[in-house]
């Protein structure tokens, strides 16, 4: 597969998608978890809110992320970005992406089990994170500032 060639585009395409899918996964979970944090333990909303959560997770931001992570691998690997020190500071913005998508597994899980002690507003103050760290990562891709 070469850089430009219609494999490597079809390969970036189903990135993008990837990405799409996870970072839309990524910034509605921590939004549930405000309105879970806010509903009574034991209720009819924090038992739907329990379901959301976890088909959130599993159908869509777990396959999401590793759909996102192979068809990356795959263009890093064809096109040799890997050399640019643009994508060094890229890869590790994603390795903490990475993390608190693990982190926000934890979190489910806490929520699952009726073990979550944290008020609505640090989930309000937490939902920036995947914000911010898209961000940077679009425009490390976008502007290669260096």
């Amino acid at each position: 597969m070469e850089y430009g060639s219609t494999a490597y585009d079809l390969v970036k395409a189903g990135h993008i998608i990837a990405v799409i899918a996870w970072m839309a996964g990524m910034l509605y979970l921590p939004r549930l978890f405000v309105y879970h944090a806010e509903a009574a333990k034991g209720s009819i909303q924090s038992e739907t809110f329990k379901v959301m959560e976890r088909r959130l997770l599993k159908a869509i931001i777990n396959p999401a992320m590793g759909a996102t992570w192979i068809f990356g691998l795959l263009l890093v690997w064809s096109s040799g970005f890997y050399h640019q020190p643009w994508f060094h500071a890229k890869f590790l913005l994603v390795l903490v992406l990475s993390g608190v998508h693990g982190w926000f597994s934890k979190l489910t899980r806490e929520f699952a089990e009726d073990r979550n002690v944290r008020p609505a507003k640090f989930f309000r103050m937490i939902n920036e994170i995947p914000t911010v760290l898209m961000i940077l990562i679009v425009i490390l891709v976008v502007v290669k500032p260096f």
